[in-house]
C-alpha cells in the first residue's frame, strides 16, 4: 500500500488541470509567431487563413487519436510508449532518441527564443534587439521553467493554470479591438484575399508546418497519462474541450491580425503580437508583450513537464539509462529526465534562430507522430477485444496518417537542408540502438563505470526508483 513517503508519481492533475496543461502547451509563442510564416509561404491572406483552419483539424484529428491511445495504453510516455506498444522497440527507441537530442531542445528553443524577443523589444522599440540580450533572457526563462519542474508538479500545475488564463487574457485583447473594426466596415485588407499571384505550391507544406506549430502541444497529457485522475474520461473530455477552444481563438485572432495590418506589415513584424498591439491597443500597447511572454512561458512550462515523462518511461522500459526512472525522495518530481534535457536547450538556444529551428524538429516530430497513428490501426488490429473506453471511427486515424506521411515527403522537397540534417540525425540513434540499447556491447570496464556514475547522480540527486506501479 502506498502511503505519503511512497515514492512514486502521483495522480494529481485533474479535468482543469489537464485543460490547462494542453491549451497552456498548445498557446505559446505560435499564434504570436507562425502567422508571418504562414501568410510567407501560403502567399496570401486567404490561403493563410485556411491553412490556419486545416491544421486546426489537422490537429483534433490527431488529437482523437491521441485520446483512444491514451485510454487503452495506460502507460506514461506519449508518442514513445504507443510506438513501443504497436510498431515495437527499434522506431520506440529512434523516437526517444530524436526527442532528446533534437524535438524538445529545438522546440523549446523556439518558445524560449520567443519569450525572451517579447520580453526585451518593447524597451528598444523602433530600434532593433541586441540578440545577445533576447538570447540571455531567453535562457533565464529555461532556467526558471525547469527548476521549477523539479520542485513541483502541484506548483507547476498551478502556475499553468495561472498562465493559461493570461494567455487567454491576451487573445482576448487581440480578437476584441479587430471584431470592433470588423464589424465597422474595416474589410479593405481582405480585398483580393486569393490573389495567386504570389502563391508557390511547393512552399505550402512549410505553411502548414507553420500552422502544425502553433498547434503542436495536443499531444502533452498523454505523457503524464499515470498522473491524471480518471483518465478514461478525463483524458479525451479535456483534448476535445481544449481544440475546440484553441481553433475557435487562433482563427478570429488572425482575423483580427489582417483587420489592423496588411499583408505586407505582417511579414516585415518580427513580433506581431506587439506591432498589433501599437496599433489597435495605444493605450494598452505595453501590456500585450508581457502578456505573450506570459503566455510562452506557459508553453515552455508545458514541453518542459511533458518531455521528461517520456524519458522516464524510456528508462522504466530499459531503453535509456536506469537513472532517468528515478524520483526525488521527497518532490516526487522526475528530477534527473528533467534536468538532462536542460542543456540541450541551452545550447540550441545560444545557437540557434528561430525559424529555421522550427523546421528543423518538426520533420521528425511529424514523421513519428505519423508512425504513431498507423500503429494505433495496427494494434487494432492486432488486439480487437481490447477495452478501448474511447474509440475514433477508423477514417480519422487513416487520414491523419496519410497527411502526415505527405507533408513530411514534400518537405525534403521544399527544405532540403534543414530536413535533410533532421533525417540524418534521427537515424545515429540506429547503431546506438544496436551497439548499447538492444544487447549490451560495450566493454565491461564502460558499464563498471557507468554504474558507478549512477549510483554516486543517485545520491547526490536524493532519487530512488518508483516504489508502486502506477499502470
Amino acid at each position: 500500500m502506498a502511503n505519503t513517503e511512497t515514492v512514486y508519481l502521483r495522480k494529481k492533475i485533474n479535468l482543469l488541470g489537464s485543460v490547462c496543461i494542453i491549451v497552456g502547451s498548445v498557446v505559446g509563442s505560435g499564434i504570436f509567431i507562425a502567422p508571418k510564416g504562414v501568410l510567407k509561404n501560403s502567399g496570401n491572406v486567404g490561403m493563410s487563413l485556411i491553412i490556419w483552419m486545416a491544421t486546426g483539424i489537422f490537429s483534433i484529428f490527431g488529437a482523437l487519436c491521441y485520446a483512444e491511445l491514451g485510454t487503452s495504453i495506460k502507460k506514461s510516455g506519449g508518442h514513445y510508449i504507443y510506438l513501443l506498444e504497436t510498431l515495437g522497440p527499434l522506431p520506440a527507441f529512434l523516437r526517444l532518441w530524436v526527442e532528446f537530442i533534437m524535438v524538445r531542445p529545438a522546440a523549446s528553443s523556439v518558445v524560449a527564443l520567443a519569450f525572451g524577443r517579447y520580453i526585451v523589444e518593447p524597451f528598444f522599440s523602433p530600434c532593433p534587439v541586441p540578440e545577445v540580450l533576447v538570447k540571455m533572457v531567453s535562457i533565464m526563462g529555461v532556467s526558471f521553467v525547469v527548476a521549477l519542474n523539479c520542485w513541483s508538479v502541484n506548483w507547476s500545475t498551478r502556475l499553468q493554470i495561472a498562465l493559461t488564463i493570461v494567455k487567454i487574457g491576451a487573445l482576448v485583447l487581440i480578437i476584441v479591438p479587430g471584431m470592433i473594426k470588423l464589424s465597422s466596415g474595416h474589410t479593405e485588407n481582405f480585398h483580393k484575399a486569393f490573389d495567386t499571384s504570389s502563391l508557390t505550391l511547393d512552399k505550402l507544406p512549410l505553411a502548414f508546418y507553420a500552422g502544425l506549430y502553433a498547434y503542436a502541444g495536443w499531444f502533452v497529457l498523454n505523457f503524464a497519462t499515470e498522473e491524471i485522475v480518471n483518465p478514461k474520461r478525463n483524458i479525451p473530455l479535456s483534448i476535445i474541450l481544449s481544440m475546440l477552444t484553441v481553433i475557435v481563438a487562433y482563427l478570429l485572432t488572425n482575423i483580427s491580425y489582417y483587420t489592423l495590418m496588411t499583408s505586407q506589415d505582417v511579414l516585415e513584424s518580427n513580433a506581431v503580437a506587439v506591432t498589433f498591439a501599437d496599433r489597435a491597443l495605444q493605450g494598452f500597447s505595453s501590456v500585450i508583450p508581457i502578456l505573450v511572454a506570459a503566455s510562452c512561458l506557459g508553453s515552455l512550462m508545458g514541453g518542459c513537464f511533458a518531455s521528461p515523462r517520456m524519458l522516464f518511461s524510456g528508462s522504466r522500459e530499459g531503453q535509456w539509462p536506469v537513472l532517468f526512472a528515478m524520483i526525488h525522495i521527497r518532490r516526487h518530481t522526475p528530477l534527473p529526465a528533467v534536468l538532462i534535457l536542460y542543456p540541450v536547450m541551452v545550447f540550441m538556444i545560444l545557437v540557434g534562430e528561430l525559424f529555421g529551428l522550427m523546421h528543423f524538429y518538426s520533420f521528425p516530430r511529424w514523421l513519428f507522430i505519423g508512425l504513431t497513428t498507423m500503429g494505433l490501426m495496427i494494434h487494432r488490429y492486432q488486439n480487437p477485444d481490447l477495452p478501448r473506453p474511447f474509440k475514433v471511427h477508423l477514417f480519422v486515424p487513416a487520414v491523419f496518417t496519410v497527411v502526415c506521411f505527405f507533408i513530411v515527403g514534400m518537405s525534403l522537397y521544399s527544405d532540403p537542408v534543414n530536413t535533410g540534417i533532421s533525417f540524418a540525425l534521427t537515424l545515429t540513434g540506429v547503431p546506438v540502438y544496436f551497439l548499447v540499447v538492444q544487447k549490451q556491447r560495450l566493454p565491461l570496464c564502460f558499464i563498471r563505470a557507468f554504474y558507478t556514475l549512477t549510483t554516486k547522480l543517485q545520491i547526490l540527486m536524493e532519487v530512488v526508483p518508483q516504489e508502486v506501479q502506477t499502470y
